[in-house]
């Protein structure tokens, strides 16, 4: 009768444990959003141990730190902001000797029991904290405090590794995911988005509504070719990167910047008026004239090119429209100034003469040498 109940016993954790399994694996199969799939499982794992506080920390590589993508139970808009270096901590620990940490009762031993009186405010009993990891790197940790489990048991502990063997598969499956979206939206010669992301990111912007604006500016290099043939392509494409790491710097993040083809670039300025678009033309317009690019090939290239300006709604209502606006001012400089900036209703608003490749700058450097006009 005894063993009989132990079977029951034993088969009832086991079920539940199953149960758990399946779910997080459920999840895993239906769900693309990362956030959601390390919530259900952490929540299982709360269910399962009744920590007091637990926490998911991920391993920032570029920083050689942890940041909180999940805490409950501790103070989560503090936690937000909070960053610990490699080694600090016990998630620190954890994640740089790629060891688990688990203390079922901190006051019986030293090293932990020493921490937790230098830190009263974890009230921390007992600990367990596992790295995430895969292929040998560390991604995260899981940080259990308090838990009312005995986590020394195997069979803990083996649910624990389990469950953080999930967690790294959601993680790795995101990171592909993010990998692959990036791929399909980028540039690979200058890291800009490309022309496919640009519709997209326009429909989005005229799907808002006339209520909301927001400009287009159209850039085309004046004379690239005469790079291509002087110094060759590979030449081409390093100032065609360099070119697209000075819109990256002046525009930011708020104002996408996208290669169209060739030496064609495009700026999205969401939420921009005509006058305050106009602004930032002018700003790039003098940054691309005071440049020198491939400085470290020894060139020290100079670099003008033709601009156009449109603004949504007035300029065009659609994504088509707005485009061929903003297009239309780029070769009206084109035809007739270049190294200029035109804006719908506003015409061209630099007064220079029309220059062919045969001109010099002001300084009488040839251009196709290391001048590009």
């Amino acid at each position: 009768m005894i063993r009989r109940r132990q079977f029951e016993v034993i088969d009832g954790g086991q079920m539940d444990q199953v149960r758990v399994f399946h779910d997080v694996a459920r999840a895993l199969t239906s769900q693309l959003e990362l956030g959601v799939i390390l919530r259900t499982i952490m929540d299982k794992m709360a269910q399962f141990f009744a920590p007091e506080r637990w926490s998911l920390l991920m391993v920032d590589e570029k920083a050689n730190e942890l940041y909180y993508e999940i805490a409950i139970g501790e103070e989560t808009e503090y936690l937000r902001t909070l960053r610990l270096k490699m080694g600090e901590g016990v998630a620190g620990w954890v994640a740089q000797s790629n060891q688990a940490l688990i203390v079922p009762n901190v006051s019986s031993d030293p090293q932990w029991s020493a921490y937790a009186k230098r830190h009263p405010e974890l009230n921390m009993q007992s600990l367990a904290c596992v790295p995430i990891q895969a292929d040998g790197k560390v991604l995260g940790v899981i940080q259990l405090m308090n838990s009312k489990l005995d986590l020394m048991s195997e069979y803990s502990v083996t649910f624990l590794r389990i469950l953080c063997d999930y967690a790294a598969i959601a993680i790795q499956n995101s990171r592909r995911m993010e990998l692959i979206q990036e791929l399909t939206i980028t540039d690979d010669v200058t890291g800009l988005f490309n022309a496919r992301y640009l519709y997209k990111a326009l429909e989005d912007e005229v799907k808002k509504g006339k209520r909301s604006h927001f400009s287009l500016m159209f850039m085309d290099m004046d004379h690239f070719k005469e790079v291509n043939d002087t110094h060759g392509h590979l030449v081409g494409s390093r100032l065609l990167a360099e070119v697209g790491n000075l819109l990256q710097r002046i525009f930011g993040t708020a104002n996408p910047a996208f290669r169209y083809g060739g030496d064609e670039f495009v700026v999205l300025m969401p939420g921009l008026g005509k006058e305050r678009a106009v602004t930032l033309a002018r700003t790039l317009y003098d940054a691309v004239g005071d440049a020198r690019f491939l400085t470290g090939e020894g060139l020290s290239l100079r670099v003008q090119g033709s601009l156009g300006l449109a603004t949504f709604p007035e300029d065009g209502d659609t994504v088509h429209s707005i485009i061929r606006a903003a297009d239309t001012m780029m070769y009206e400089v084109k035809n007739t100034t270049r190294n200029n900036l035109a804006v719908v209703g506003m015409g061209l608003l630099y007064d220079r003469p029309m220059q062919t490749p045969t001109q010099r700058d002001a300084r009488g450097t040839a251009i196709g040498q290391s001048v590009v006009t």
